[in-house]
């Protein structure tokens, strides 16, 4: 997904990719939509990254990491909708996620 994301100055706004992690179960009862947040610097992995080995086939535009970085944004932030990650990279981020919540 594509969303609009506020500087924390609120002095402007970027499009960037998520990685949506919320079900449809949450969302039917919540406005909000639970993110990872994905970056294009891949020389640097910190503790919860995940590499998207397959970025082509999720629709993003270059190299990209899943990010430890999850947030809750409201659902009219989004965009646009870019793919889905493939199997292998879907399980690999959900581990990542999992070691970082302590799960």
């Amino acid at each position: 997904m594509l969303v609009r994301f506020v500087f924390a100055d609120e002095q402007g706004e970027k499009r960037r990719p998520v990685l949506v992690l919320s079900t449809d179960a949450y969302h039917a009862g919540r406005a909000e939509v639970v993110v990872a947040a994905i970056t294009g610097n891949v020389g640097r992995l910190l503790p919860g990254d995940c590499p998207v080995r397959e970025w082509r086939k999720a629709g993003l535009a270059k190299p990209s990491v899943a990010t430890g970085i999850l947030r809750t944004i409201k659902g009219r932030m989004i965009d646009s909708r870019l793919g889905a990650l493939p199997a292998a990279d879907l399980k690999a981020v959900e581990a990542c996620v999992r070691t970082t919540l302590g799960l």
